[in-house]
């Protein structure tokens, strides 16, 4: 085996018509999210550099974004809050990452920018999923903007002092009502999906089914945790984007955890008698 060839868990043979079985959830306790972020954090530790990468593109996106789309506020809202529904994809490197720390590997960071190859299918349907409720935010985000605002758009500056005071409460109310409803269908379709594509030849409908069952059976601490992915996508962005260069990774490694801690391994093919 070469360094950079990690196992993978047990596929289905060449022909089998039932393929993998459906994952089995496990049931956590409450506050289990505080470990997997514990977990996450030693494996930044543990490859600060390749890490730190992802976390400096997310940033980037962010800066990016927002320097582009400057004098379209009402799109940079959108787009920015919009490329995080796009996070659990756009974090399959740090799931790699942690994947080849748990393996006993040195995490590469050349083999993570090619993670998912292996079940490329899988993960480009997901990724489609993502992009089209990405694209309906967009959309739905504008649509919020033209109902508060209907003569004209205020100047950058007078509509940051709104939300800073609160003094347009009914539009922050509707526009943070409209983005939960998208966040949460993402949250719960993605808790485990592609850490489960990743680490198996699982499918993706598959995968979204596994997570939204993994929400049912676990509301408490999934809650928590969405919570706490909230409050540190704030802290990155409060931090003008800056923050992002460690909390993405921090999330995403967490995330790579909590796929651990809810999913049942495959069973291993008994050896030969």
């Amino acid at each position: 085996m070469q360094p950079s060839e990690l196992p993978e868990e047990p596929s289905p043979a060449e022909g089998d018509d039932e393929g993998l079985p459906f994952p089995v959830i496990r049931e956590i306790g409450a506050f289990a999210p505080f470990g997997w972020l514990a977990d996450g954090a030693a494996d930044i530790a543990a490859h600060p550099g390749a890490s730190l990468f992802y976390g400096c593109c997310f940033a980037a996106m962010g800066l990016l974004l927002s320097t582009v789309f400057s004098h379209a506020y009402a799109l940079t809202s959108a787009l920015i809050c919009g490329f995080l529904l796009l996070g659990p994809f756009l974090s399959l490197g740090l799931y790699d990452l942690s994947r080849q720390r748990e393996l006993g590997r040195v995490p590469m960071l050349a083999h993570s920018l090619t993670a998912g190859g292996h079940n490329a299918g899988a993960i480009g349907v997901f990724a489609l999923v993502l992009i089209i409720i990405f694209l309906v935010w967009a959309r739905a985000s504008l649509v919020v903007f033209a109902l508060f605002y209907t003569s004209e758009m205020p100047s950058i500056a007078r509509f940051m002092e709104q939300v800073v005071s609160m003094q347009n409460i009914e539009f922050l109310f509707a526009y943070a009502m409209v983005g939960a409803v998208f966040a949460v269908l993402v949250f719960g379709a993605s808790v485990v999906a592609i850490p489960l594509m990743l680490d198996r030849r699982q499918d993706a409908v598959t995968s979204m089914l596994a997570s939204l069952v993994a929400l049912g059976h676990n509301p408490l601490p999934l809650i928590i945790w969405g919570m706490l992915i909230v409050a540190f996508t704030v802290i990155g962005f409060a931090t003008l984007f800056l923050g992002l260069i460690v909390m993405m990774p921090l999330i995403g490694h967490a995330t790579w955890h909590a796929y651990r801690a809810l999913v049942e391994p495959l069973p291993r093919p008994a050896g030969p008698a």
